[in-house]
């Protein structure tokens, strides 16, 4: 890769393509990619020369949760960097896949993506990359970008455009040197911002970017590897600080004092709403709400008419995994106003929360869980706890650095579960996660776990006993999932164990839902959200699906999914709506119109996402109503989510922390079309 990014005229650039000429072998380099600043797997490009083509041949592959994920990719380019061939194939996540090949001739490329194929024009200015990896491509693109007028805007093939900006130098501790590093942002490889970083040898030192399943992920030159923490801390700064900009330019934002008038308030509570109603604000708490009557509006606030409209409390996403910053802007346009971050980089998400709940950064407020996993074949990359001695430095981190609460992951031993419990519990902390491999959903209770994340570790505990999904046939696992009788005896003790220790499902029924996806099926049929994201993320969410008896096994699950969703409902289990992901806003949307198919009134699914996490979370006192004295944090409709759930959709204004902000604009900033309901 290195003859490669010396394809140009500078005297260094010359000198380097002479050595690599004597030395009559290709250059090479090497990356270690990570995923939550651990090392999975690595990148080795080689580069070749052929008369006055190069080419750059990229392996690359990381295993993330007992998963290889390997691609790989050529670049033929000339010496200004121009490709002339690009070719990609392999996997980008665990469950996405990609196949592209161009051909340029002249100004024409053909375009061959799986089995279709197609002749499209070539731009004045252009480059061949798809997505985030491998690093060579981006390196290659910012060189195409130096040596080609550095332009606003450049065209990639086989779609789409990006934008690189100059955000100017680093300097990190290399080692026992200090080391000067250009630093560069892109937008369009994937949704949002990427940083990367350049030597002074205009090699690429570092990216620190997202991967197809919007997890954290960096790539970095072997060399600079002691770096990696430097790398990620300046790039959260950088895009922190791009994002503020944005925030001072959002029209239809307003500060101040704020009366909220005419509208019917839903104040979250279960009462019957009030209407005409006025809710007043100032700094950031709500100093009146109720009977318009009798309310006096301060001559000082600025008066909002939404007669005819309907006021909601904030809405929140109790299972988020904030890997960006342009989830913040996404979820203040949907309506959400607070956030659990329930797994990421320590100094990544403590760095959003702090400028967020500051005030200096534009999102929701943050509450935070912190992510342990144990050693095994599954588990992902994060802190490690694989004895009581582990799990008590981490709880202590954690604690700290003010997170709310501990999250297991999947290889946790069942004997570590229980010491992050008591060392949580001791410190005031409260548990959540997943159900590790070898232990039940009742084992995870036993151990002392507070809640539990994703309906299936529940739905798990209805099966037949010892019956594992893992290793039966397709045949056995469709009979397994009709034989699920949730009033049974057996599930009747289930219930009652749920019950008597108070546990909290956050059931991110949303994410189970987009696996009933079929192949041949347009993903909005399934998120209607899904038709608006952003470019970057089309492809994403229509690829895949299941066909076949395996389709009908997923939408046979998800039928029984709901069935047991219900019953636990109705036993007086408390759900929190999250969406660990899934579609960037929408989804919370979605998560809570499922609540209504499982069975709860509207007004239940609403509290599901309102009140009743704030109650989880012990912040109800200030949050999840709209009330005298709490925060100011609510939407404002233009239909009523009572009498039709869907209209949680027609957000017309959020009040976030006292701020009024349009959600249109937000939608807008980070490529997203807002919601067709309005």
């Amino acid at each position: 890769m290195d003859a490669l990014l010396r394809c140009g005229g500078s005297l260094l650039i010359l000198t380097s393509l002479s050595s690599l000429s004597a030395l009559g072998s290709p250059d090479s380099s090497k990356f270690v990619l990570h995923k939550f600043e651990q090392p999975i797997g690595s990148e080795t490009d080689s580069v070749s020369k052929h008369g006055s083509t190069f080419e750059t041949e990229s392996a690359f592959e990381f295993t993330d949760r007992g998963k290889k994920v390997p691609l790989k990719a050529t670049l033929r380019c000339s010496a200004d960097y121009t490709p002339s061939f690009f070719a990609i194939s392999g996997s980008t996540s665990r469950s996405s896949s990609i196949d592209t090949t161009i051909h340029i001739t002249g100004r024409s490329a053909n375009v061959s993506e799986g089995k279709s194929s197609r002749e499209i024009p070539v731009p004045r200015r252009f480059f061949t990359i798809a997505g985030y990896a491998p690093a060579s491509l981006q390196e290659a693109l910012v060189r195409y970008w130096q040596r080609n007028g550095r332009p606003a805007q450049l065209a990639t093939l086989p779609s789409g455009t990006v934008e690189i900006t100059d955000r100017g130098q680093d300097t990190f501790g290399v080692g026992s040197d200090r080391v000067r590093f250009r630093r560069y942002s892109v937008r369009g490889l994937v949704w949002g911002l990427e940083t990367l970083w350049m030597d002074d040898q205009d090699r690429l030192a570092a990216v620190v970017t997202r991967d197809a399943e919007f997890d954290h992920f960096e790539a970095v030159r072997e060399a600079y590897e002691p770096a990696l923490a430097d790398f990620v801390s300046a790039g959260a700064r950088d895009e922190i600080a791009n994002l503020a900009e944005i925030d001072k330019g959002l029209p239809g934002r307003k500060t101040g004092a704020l009366a909220i008038t005419g509208a019917t308030l839903i104040d979250g509570l279960g009462g019957a709403p009030i209407s005409p109603a006025t809710v007043v604000t100032r700094q950031g708490k709500i100093v009146a709400a109720g009977p318009a009557a009798a309310i006096t509006i301060p001559g000082d606030a600025e008066r909002i008419d939404a007669t005819g409209k309907y006021i909601i409390p904030g809405l929140w996403d109790m299972h988020a995994h904030y890997e960006q910053v342009e989830w913040g802007p996404i979820y203040l346009a949907a309506g959400v106003t607070t956030v659990r971050d329930v797994g990421n980089e320590f100094g990544f998400i403590t760095a959003i929360r702090d400028a967020n709940n500051a005030g200096s950064g534009l999102g929701p407020r943050l509450l935070l869980a912190g992510i342990v996993d144990g050693d095994g074949p599954i588990a992902i990359g994060t802190q490690r706890v694989n004895s009581a001695a582990d799990a008590a430095v981490w709880v202590k981190k954690y604690h700290e650095a003010g997170f709310q609460q501990m999250k297991i992951y999947s290889s946790v031993k069942a004997d570590v579960v229980k010491a992050v419990c008591e060392d949580a519990h001791a410190l005031g902390m409260t548990v959540t996660g997943h159900i590790p491999r070898g232990m039940s959903l009742l084992d995870g209770i036993a151990a002392g776990m507070d809640q539990v994340n994703h309906i299936s570790y529940v739905t798990a505990a209805f099966l037949p006993e010892g019956f594992d999904m893992g290793k039966a046939s397709l045949v056995e696992k469709m009979n397994a999932v009709k034989s699920i009788d949730p009033n049974s005896a057996a599930g009747q003790r289930v219930l009652a164990i749920l019950k008597e220790h108070g546990t909290v499902i956050d059931d991110t029924a949303v994410l189970s839902e987009l696996g009933t996806k079929a192949a041949d099926e347009p993903g909005e049929t399934v998120e209607p959200g899904i038709a608006n994201v952003a470019p970057e993320l089309q492809q994403q969410f229509q690829s895949g699906g299941a066909t076949g008896e395996a389709l009908s096994l997923a939408k046979l699950r998800w039928n029984k999914t709901l069935e047991i969703m219900g019953v636990l409902h109705r036993a007086g289990i408390r759900f929190v709506a999250g969406t660990d992901q899934s579609v960037p806003g929408y989804s919370v949307y979605r998560e809570i119109e499922i609540y209504v198919q499982a069975g709860f009134t509207p007004m239940e699914a609403l509290q599901a996402a309102t009140i009743v996490p704030a109650r989880v979370m012990k912040v109800d006192s200030d949050s999840g109503s709209v009330a005298a004295g709490k925060r100011a944090d609510f939407d404002i409709l233009d239909a009523n989510p009572l009498a039709d759930i869907h209209n949680i959709r027609s957000v017309r204004w959020v009040v976030a922390n006292g701020t009024l902000y349009d959600p249109e604009p937000l939608w807008r900033s980070v490529g997203f079309k807002p919601p067709r309901l309005r």
